[in-house]
């Protein structure tokens, strides 16, 4: 599975409308075959950053990055950010998905 985290740094005037501005490109990535997961979330100690949490079968990333909205999303996203996004990106070997947090086990 490869595993990926951005942090968007987006303009302040921009913030409140960065989940409507990427509504596209979260829709057809959602529908990309080997997606596992493509979700936002916005950093509670940085209220200006919005934080991707992705995941691809290890075939499906190329496919993602080669693609028409990748390269739409980018020409989208590139006026509403103040910085180049930090990134995280690896390769799991074997995990296919989410686990249980042993050390919080709710049974």
């Amino acid at each position: 599975m490869i595993f990926i985290v951005v942090k968007f740094p987006v303009k302040p005037e921009y913030v409140d409308q960065w989940p409507e501005k990427v509504a596209e490109f979260t829709r057809a990535t959602r529908a990309e075959p080997g997606n596992l997961w493509f979700e936002w979330s916005r950093s509670l100690e940085e209220p200006d950053v919005y934080v991707l949490t992705e995941a691809f079968q290890d075939d499906a990333a190329e496919a993602h990055v080669t693609s028409e909205h990748f390269r739409t999303a980018l020409e989208t996203m590139r006026p509403l950010i103040t910085r180049t996004p930090d990134i995280v990106s690896t390769t799991i070997e074997g995990a296919t998905g989410w686990s249980r947090m042993g050390e919080l086990r709710i049974d």
